[in-house]
């Protein structure tokens, strides 16, 4: 697994931000009338590059989170997790991790004594819940209202 730990220094936050508005120029002036490649010119080296499309939409991502000052990693989808991993992916605790994948609410597998978390099982976990909490808050909504409680 790729991570870039540390944060970007305010410098990096400022290129970052600056370059952003390129994106949505780049948006606007068609490129998504295009295949699913895009050609960048590399300054530098006076070169141009052709890459895929979601390529470009994730340098984007990557570069409005360094600009907002968070570390950004990268991970393949199907990368095995370790507990603490997908613990501190879910900003939960190990026991409380562990405990969702003795429940049966997380699949995972052993390795001799280590649990491990596939990725894709682990952002499927957390789309459910957060559509759950989703549909918790809605049904909320509703009953406030049904009860006139002053939310509109």
């Amino acid at each position: 697994m790729e991570a870039i730990l540390e944060k970007p220094s305010l410098q990096d936050q400022r290129v970052a931000s600056a370059s952003l508005p390129y994106f949505d120029a780049f948006h606007k002036r068609g490129l998504k009338k295009g295949g699913d490649l895009v050609e960048l010119r590399l300054q530098e080296h006076d070169e141009a590059v052709t890459i895929p499309r979601k390529a470009l939409e994730l340098l984007k991502f990557i570069l409005l989170s360094m600009a907002e000052g968070k570390a950004v990693s990268l991970i393949p989808s199907d990368s095995e997790l370790s507990t603490q991993q997908a613990a501190d992916m879910l900003n939960v605790s190990r026991p409380h991790l562990v405990k969702l994948l003795e429940q049966g609410a997380i699949p995972f597998k052993k390795v001799g004594s280590h649990r491990r978390v596939q990725l894709e099982h682990l952002l499927s976990y957390e789309q459910q819940q957060a559509q759950q909490q989703r549909q918790h808050l809605q049904f909320l909504v509703q009953q406030a209202q049904e009860l006139n409680l002053g939310y509109q």
